[in-house]
């Protein structure tokens, strides 16, 4: 195997053994197939759309294929045998629609004509001969420009995904992502065409944050600032872990009056600011912080758990009966929930013990997306004309279990008590719960949500752009990025579209980025690898 397409890769190089994120050879295999089936898939569908042709079924596939591939998925080989199987299923009924109603198109690249083994052994040797660095050999920066690309449409899938379940979705960005897909099988291409199409992959993904978000605001309405309690309640519990919103309103309403907290995990939390998952009694607190410590988590929790969106490195045998996946998650030996009947999870949660007493502990706020900072953005803007407020920092992004992240939490103990950190997604939780106090009214730390939440931040820095009347990039506003897998990526190719600059980006950069090009990260976009806090601080407030 060979897999480099998130942050801790093994020795910042590539894993070719075992993932660092526990992803076996086999599994690595199956979803390298199911990408080049993809492509062989895309390369149809793209040319379908210049006939008219545009398959409902075929777009939404596609996106959920993407997702099932992101670190931290989906970790069953078997799962990949049905997507592989459909994936060219659907690529043959297209291929015979188009004959049907435009004549016989030639295709020559042999991914159009791919035909998978009958069994998972097959498979897999099939996916070891069109790994990473499989194909027709391409310059080696052309290669970095395209894994880029890939790895950022990955991101984009997640988010349209998510924003499909909540019923919203755009023709435009399953239009990309077939042609950019069917593009990677193009080899004519040069370096300034795979530039256009890194950054137009982060264009794409804007637009799939902002259905994210129409999805997300328009059912659970706007986050509200909320109070979460880390401790306990006396009782029986469920955790939620993951991203996904509806999976968890669906688990509040099935376990109403059961006599069953629900908790929230990781990226979950900012989901207590909603309106219409807050007015649940039984929506109680936060339980542990983000991915890297679930297995020390998940083995103390004494309830049952609910994996969605994301998983964890192989679930240990004393707890893996508490665990239940849903969406697209999956591990070989954890049971899985498809049908959105989360009975076997609220039934496991009454048979064990529960919390023996209620547990006090801290509390943190959450709930500052962008309708809640705009609600103030007078007083916020009057603060810093008063000198109130010298600095804005957002310090976010993702988690992991590297030693370099300590920076994140180092950085914003070290934050002047006259600057602002904004924060989201999982990267928060290196420094959550920490109290940063208030510059009059506001509060220093303000979390802005989910990964799934960049569209609010984004938001918030345009607002505040047109309201002091300069760019974003004269804003006294830094970007301290912190990044894992592609959701990273993807929103880090939206911010460059943007034309944001001078983001400081880490623990550590991307393997699959080549010198050259990030050269030209450097020179068009002064994108930069952090340092140390104290450095990094210094550069940027005396700047």
């Amino acid at each position: 195997m060979f897999c480099y397409q998130c942050e801790q890769t093994a020795k910042g190089s590539g894993c070719t053994q075992v993932g660092v994120c526990g992803k076996q050879p086999d599994v690595a295999a199956m979803q390298d197939l199911l990408i080049y089936t993809l492509k062989g898939l895309s390369v149809v569908a793209h040319e379908a759309r210049k006939q008219g042709l545009s398959d409902p079924r075929i777009n939404v596939f596609t996106v959920k294929a993407l997702f099932a591939t992101v670190t931290n998925v989906n970790f069953d080989p078997e799962r990949f045998i049905p997507w592989v199987q459909e994936c060219v299923s659907l690529r043959e009924n297209l291929k015979a629609r188009l004959r049907d109603e435009g004549g016989l198109i030639v295709f020559t690249h042999e991914a159009v004509a791919f035909q998978p083994e009958k069994t998972l052994d097959g498979m897999v040797k099939q996916g070891a001969a069109v790994g990473v660095f499989s194909g027709t050999p391409v310059n080696k920066d052309i290669k970095s420009l395209q894994d880029t690309a890939l790895y950022g449409l990955k991101g984009l899938a997640a988010y349209a995904d998510h924003a499909y379940i909540l019923g919203k979705e755009d023709e435009e960005i399953y239009a990309f992502t077939h042609k950019l897909l069917a593009s990677m099988l193009e080899v004519s291409l040069s370096v300034d065409q795979w530039i256009q199409l890194v950054l137009d992959t982060g264009k794409t993904n804007l637009k799939a944050m902002e259905l994210l978000d129409a999805g997300n605001t328009g059912r659970y309405g706007h986050p509200v600032p909320t109070s979460v309690p880390l401790g306990a309640k006396k009782g029986k519990a469920i955790l939620v872990s993951g991203h996904d919103l509806k999976d968890l309103e669906e688990v509040l309403k099935q376990s109403a009056g059961k006599g069953i907290y629900v908790y929230t995990h990781g990226e979950m939390l900012p989901c207590h600011g909603y309106p219409e998952l807050k007015k649940y009694p039984h929506f109680y607190g936060h339980y542990g912080t983000a991915w890297q410590n679930q297995a020390r988590e998940f083995a103390a929790f004494p309830g049952s758990i609910l994996m969605t969106t994301n998983c964890i490195q192989k679930p240990r045998d004393q707890y893996k009966d508490n665990i239940f996946t849903s969406g697209l998650v999956g591990w070989p030996d954890v049971r899985h929930i498809s049908d959105g009947d989360f009975t076997p999870l609220i039934e496991k949660a009454l048979a064990l013990p529960g919390f023996a007493e209620d547990t006090p502990g801290k509390t943190v706020m959450v709930g500052f997306a962008r309708n809640a900072v705009l609600g103030v953005a007078d007083i916020v803007v009057n603060a810093v004309k008063n000198k109130d407020i010298r600095h804005f920092f957002l310090v976010g992004g993702c988690d992991g279990a590297k030693p370099g992240r300590s920076y994140y939490t180092e950085f914003v103990e070290k934050v002047p008590e006259d600057c602002v950190v904004l924060t989201l997604a999982c990267g928060k939780f290196r420094f959550f719960d920490k109290d940063l106090g208030k510059i009059g009214d506001l509060p220093r730390l303000m979390d802005i949500g989910q990964c799934n939440d960049a569209y609010s931040a984004i938001q918030i820095a345009m607002a505040l752009s047109n309201a002091f009347g300069i760019g974003v990039n004269e804003l006294p506003l830094s970007l301290i990025l912190s990044w894992y897998e592609q959701k990273a990526v993807a929103i880090l190719l939206t911010l460059l579209h943007l034309g944001i600059k001078n983001i400081r980006l880490g623990p550590s950069l991307p393997a699959f980025v080549t010198p050259n090009v990030l050269n030209v990260l450097v020179n068009t976009f002064q994108i930069q690898p952090i340092s140390t806090p104290d450095e990094d601080l210094a550069a940027i407030l005396n700047q």
